[in-house]
């Protein structure tokens, strides 16, 4: 034994001293508890005690410093909820675009998640299949995450699944789990503007209860509250120009005096996406997500019927005929054997949301807080419209040709 540690003395004497290391790292890989002399980075961080762990977990940078772009690795690896959704595939976009992992929880057919497997390297997009009331299959799609976005919602409710369950129970449940993980350093849930326990919509009601309990849970979660989203998949611009095309008039509730403040959808996702990048900062808090500009229903009405080059059509529906009219689906909904079908423009849910201004508060943390400047909506994020031109896309000149520049 003397003679044998008499060897490794004299082969160490000899050895280059980058030789030495390699040895003496490999040595103290080898025994539990040692941690190599002058490791760091992420191999070092096995080693180093909890004691040396930042005070709030998730607080730091998340994203690697590098080249960037799809073929980079940036160090987030998220799993999105509600990914095959509206705003999902914008934010999957913009993940991927900077190198990102994302796993796609989906619970429809194969082809429901087929669009995004594009927007990311080879690997990237990970199609998961899950239920959502299978605490296992979503303790399996958070697995190997560090990051969970949270991004479903309803705007009607169904037999199978109500706003309580959808827009609190389940929200809730996320973040309940994404807490057990240990590995979670950053939650976000996508709520509404205007969430509020005293607000006459259920859908406001059962958004204001999740971010309760999701920030009970989780307290380091970031709460985000767009307001109406516009894109080329919206749920507005394009019903209301359906119903003007199909039946030659738009119905106002209330007259359309209701003040709202419509965002681009893609600066949605990238407020996400920014409050990723940052140190922490955004951790623990919740930002309103408005427009640059108010409308009112009329004015955003007015904006579509221009789009469309049709000639405006309306019908005043007061509020009270209004909700007569959605009543009678919310009444039968769970007596009749069969569903009933989907509501578009009488949405009861919606025009008890519409029944009063829905604005940024003075006092919230907006898009300037996360470095984001939105878009006017005129121009570029109402051109999908033109679709519904008469003489297809290219009769007359389109909304951005009539517009000069400064007004972009």
């Amino acid at each position: 034994m003397q003679a044998a540690a008499w060897r490794r003395h004299l082969l160490d004497h000899h050895l280059s001293p980058s030789t030495s290391a390699a040895i003496a790292a490999f040595r103290s890989a080898s025994q539990p508890g040692l941690a190599p002399q002058g490791l760091c980075g992420a191999d070092g961080a096995r080693y180093m005690s909890s004691a040396r762990a930042p005070a709030v977990k998730g607080s730091g940078h998340l994203v690697r410093k590098g080249t960037g772009g799809r073929s980079s690795v940036s160090g987030i690896v998220a799993t999105v909820f509600g990914a095959t959704g509206f705003l999902g595939r914008y934010l999957v976009q913009q993940l991927a675009k900077m190198g990102s992992q994302v796993l796609v929880p989906f619970r429809g057919c194969e082809d429901s998640h087929r669009h995004l497997k594009i927007m990311g390297d080879l690997g990237q997009i990970v199609p998961m299949k899950y239920h959502p009331r299978d605490v296992d299959s979503i303790k399996a799609v958070m697995a190997k995450s560090n990051v969970v976005i949270n991004l479903i919602g309803r705007e009607y409710e169904t037999r199978n699944y109500s706003f309580e369950e959808v827009n609190h129970h389940m929200a809730e449940q996320l973040a309940t789990i994404a807490k057990e993980h240990g590995g979670i350093m950053r939650f976000i849930q996508v709520s509404c503007l205007g969430a509020s326990p005293s607000s006459e919509s259920r859908l406001l009601r059962t958004k204001a209860a999740g971010e309760q309990s999701i920030l009970k849970e989780f307290p380091e979660a970031t709460i985000m509250r767009p307001a109406t989203m516009i894109g080329t998949e919206d749920r507005i611009l394009n019903r209301w120009a359906q119903f003007a095309k199909n039946w030659g008039f738009l119905p106002l509730v209330g007259g359309g005096s209701t003040k709202i403040q419509p965002v681009y959808v893609i600066d949605v996702a990238a407020a996400i996406v920014n409050s990723l990048k940052d140190d922490g900062t955004s951790m623990g808090k919740i930002y309103e997500l408005g427009g640059p500009e108010i409308y009112t229903v009329h004015e955003l009405a007015e904006l579509m019927y221009e789009t469309i080059r049709e000639w405006p059509r309306y019908v005043n529906v007061p509020l009270p005929v209004a909700r007569a009219i959605a009543s009678p689906r919310e009444m039968l909904l769970n007596k009749v054997p069969f569903p009933l079908p989907t509501p578009s423009i009488f949405n009861l849910d919606q025009i008890n949301a519409f029944a009063v201004d829905n604005l940024v508060s003075e006092d919230a943390l907006t898009f300037e807080d996360l470095g984001i400047m939105p878009q006017k909506l005129k121009g570029y994020p109402v051109e999908f419209l033109v679709s519904y031109r008469k003489g297809g896309p290219s009769f007359g000149s389109t909304v951005s040709e009539k517009m000069r520049s400064s007004e972009m």
